[in-house]
């Protein structure tokens, strides 16, 4: 799983989670394209996994959790989006498969994207159900790796 927080002042801003089949390069900065605009300012850890988002027009800022200080957290954001994400996942759905992760993921990334507009979210989600036919479990289940 990859996780992408936007900084927005001292809080988070949008978030993107994906499922990945493995940490190489190609998973990895596939999803930074899906999810990040060109030219973005990204930290992560200093998996080499990442090592071409320099040269994919990115402003890599890799860290190693041995330069953080004793108790920080080296990508706090994303630790914090991590920890919300598992509580929501044991205390909404107990359980949860890989075949069907994406899709939980994307539940938690639209709630997470339109926390501070409820109402908001309602509305587009309401808008999204009304213009779309029903989603089929096949098309569900398509996601999975």
């Amino acid at each position: 799983m990859v996780v992408a927080v936007e900084l927005r002042g001292q809080g988070s801003g949008r978030l993107r989670l994906g499922v990945v089949p493995d940490l190489s390069n190609g998973s990895l900065c596939g999803f930074v394209e899906e999810a990040v605009d060109p030219g973005a300012t990204i930290h992560t850890d200093a998996w080499q996994g990442y090592r071409r988002l320099d040269r994919m027009g990115y402003d890599h800022r890799p860290s190693s959790q041995r330069q953080a200080a004793p108790g920080e957290w080296l990508l706090p954001r994303a630790h914090r989006s991590i920890s919300n994400l598992k509580a929501w996942l044991h205390g909404t759905h107990r359980d949860v498969s890989r075949e069907h992760l994406q899709v939980y993921l994307d539940e938690f990334v639209f709630r997470h994207n339109r926390r501070r507009t409820p109402m908001a979210a309602f509305q587009t989600l309401l808008g999204l159900g009304a213009n779309r036919p029903p989603t089929t479990y096949s098309q569900i289940t398509a996601h999975a790796a």
